[in-house]
């Protein structure tokens, strides 16, 4: 049985921050072709099954990008003419991570009321920037981010930094991210506990601990 955390550690691509489609997708606003919602959120439920069962314990995060904008061209029915190489390149931009959904501050208020929170983001070394813009930067007690920590998760280093700049135990902390086999994976294996942000659905077949939003967390967390 997990003890009660103390620290709640969080990924932001995902969890708290969203991409900016307007500008990642301006290659393909160039070509007339725009997806909707549905099919974003489709291509984002099968990279992930697929990118966890491929991965597991060796690549890095980036490639988790050039598997959803292939699978977003094939369902798109458009060649890839350096399209794909241009699209993860803007996707990878901290800066194009802005879209924030409403009751993510007050939310995470309630958390850190509760519990010492900080993040892991496996970022370009400017996470800490667009969280200040969005307005939670302050939320946070540590923000560890790959572009400076030099490890990505799911490597156990960059959660053992954040889990030193918070002066935690590993089992005392959880992480909460959206990617099983880079937050979930990587996180239980650095000794941590953790929970899935499950947005869009990818994992509601698998029997892991996840919510689909922060007040779920939120919930979750109150009645430990």
């Amino acid at each position: 049985m997990h003890v009660k955390p103390e620290v709640i550690l969080f990924d932001v691509g995902n969890t708290l921050l969203f991409p900016n489609w307007y500008h990642i997708l301006a290659p393909l606003a160039d070509k007339g072709v725009m997806p909707n919602d549905d099919q974003l959120q489709a291509v984002e439920r099968r990279t992930k099954n697929e990118f966890d069962n491929l991965v597991m314990g060796g690549k890095v995060d980036h490639g988790f990008w050039q598997l959803f904008y292939s699978h977003l061209l094939e369902l798109l029915r458009l060649g890839d003419d350096g399209v794909g190489r241009a699209l993860s390149e803007a996707t990878r931009l901290s800066s194009n991570w802005d879209r924030i959904r409403p009751g993510t501050r007050e939310a995470l208020d309630k958390i850190g009321g509760l519990f010492r929170i900080g993040v892991i983001s496996n970022a370009d070394g400017r996470i800490a920037k667009v969280l200040k813009v969005c307005g939670i930067c302050d939320c946070f007690l540590s923000i560890t981010d790959s572009g400076i920590i030099g490890h990505e998760k799911p490597h156990p280093a960059i959660f053992a930094a954040a889990l030193h700049s918070m002066e935690v135990a590993p089992e005392r902390a959880l992480y909460v991210g959206d990617v099983y086999s880079v937050d979930f994976r990587g996180a239980r294996n650095a000794g941590m506990q953790a929970t899935l942000f499950d947005v869009v659905g990818a994992y509601r077949d698998r029997d892991v601990p996840r919510v689909e939003s922060l007040a779920e967390l939120q919930q979750q967390l109150t009645t430990r």
